[in-house]
């Protein structure tokens, strides 16, 4: 149930940036999406501290901020026509397997 709740924080996790860029739209509601990044903050907060029951500090926060950099990095691309490169990608992915190394080792 804890490596759950860490995901679900890492999936907050990517929403107040997202929320942060949204609020720079212009046309939009600029404070409905900052209270939109706070909300999810709180949240994410929230389901990280109680992974953290019992899954060790350093593998909760490396997974926590590895899947808002990675989900982040992929709603950039896919939404806001960030840079697609290889290098970029490749960077992703050493971050998803360093993850995957705290998990198994």
């Amino acid at each position: 149930m804890n490596w759950i709740a860490l995901l679900i924080a890492g999936i907050f996790e990517i929403g107040w940036p997202l929320g942060l860029k949204l609020s720079q739209q212009p046309g939009g509601n600029k404070w409905s999406w900052v209270l939109f990044s706070v909300g999810c903050m709180a949240v994410s907060g929230g389901f990280l501290w109680y992974a953290q029951k019992s899954i060790p500090i350093g593998t909760a926060y490396a997974v926590w901020t590895g899947i808002g950099a990675v989900g982040t990095l992929l709603v950039g691309i896919i939404f806001f026509q960030d840079s697609a490169s290889m290098l970029r990608l490749l960077s992703a992915f050493l971050i998803v397997a360093g993850i995957v190394g705290l998990k198994l080792f």
